[in-house]
């Protein structure tokens, strides 16, 4: 016998996902999949269309590392006109291999051995794992049933001089619950004068009913100041394959983020 090759693994607790799980499960019997986020629209033709142009056209090499300036350009353009803020897409935009990638780099960027984490249960799963493999600490606040709101006392209480970066995710995944302008608010009160980082997954930012307004860290300049704003075109355009996200962050945040994207 060979010898056995002793591997110390950097994520003992990972196993398959749960997506992969409930996914296999569905198509095992036939069940409607929800465990994932699949969009139940067809491609739109039009983009199907502008892809087969520019393939034909020969733009099948690498892309800038930050992406395409003329991408990263009406990217800035959205967010302007949705949300009022400036980004600059040469020192500010960031197109990612999907949301996730661009969630690892924000997180691989500026958690240190022993900085704390401030994120809300449940949560997407791929927070955890990226918070431990830059040493870390997740500390887990438990969103409110049924509603599923922040507690803001027991943010406050959860938030030492070790916090370093506080996840948000709306809307949310899995509950569909949305921040509200008083939780922004809340935030606002709770950040100001420290130097904690905010890290907001916003991929299901179109995806909001009821005439309800996405309260994107964007809107904020308090916020925004100290965000990695994250988003999808695979939730947005229908075309998760694709794994095409981006992030937004003021220059000394996309600087450190872009290292790691790099």
């Amino acid at each position: 016998m060979g010898h056995a090759i002793n591997i110390d693994s950097k994520l003992p607790d990972a196993g398959i996902t749960i997506f992969t799980q409930m996914t296999n499960l569905a198509n095992q019997h036939g069940a409607i999949n929800l465990s994932q986020g699949f969009p139940d629209f067809e491609v739109p033709e039009a983009l199907i269309a502008l892809v087969e142009k520019y393939i034909h056209a020969g733009y099948n090499q690498y892309a800038p590392m930050q992406g395409v300036l003329a991408l990263r350009e009406r990217i800035a353009e959205k967010v302007q006109s949705l949300y009022g803020r400036s980004y600059d897409p040469v020192t500010e935009i960031t197109v990612s291999h999907g949301a996730t990638e661009a969630l690892f780099a924000a997180i691989t960027a500026v958690v240190r051995k022993g900085d704390e984490v401030l994120l809300f249960e449940p949560a997407y799963d791929s927070y955890v794992p990226a918070i431990a493999l830059s040493g870390g600490i997740p500390v887990f606040s438990k969103l409110r049933h049924p509603q599923y709101r922040i507690d803001w006392d027991k943010v406050q209480d959860a938030i030492s001089s070790k916090t370093r970066l506080m996840i948000f995710n709306s809307p949310h995944n899995p509950t569909g619950a949305i921040l509200s302008d008083d939780d922004m608010d809340a935030l606002e009160k709770i950040v100001e004068g420290s130097d904690i980082l905010i890290l907001s997954d916003e991929v299901y930012e179109h995806i909001v009913f009821d005439g309800r307004r996405h309260e994107s860290m964007a809107r904020r300049p308090a916020l925004a100041d100290r965000s990695f704003v994250v988003s999808s075109f695979g939730k947005t355009y229908h075309t998760t394959g694709w794994k095409i996200g981006y992030c937004l962050a003021p220059e000394p945040l996309s600087r450190e983020f872009q290292k790691i994207h790099q």
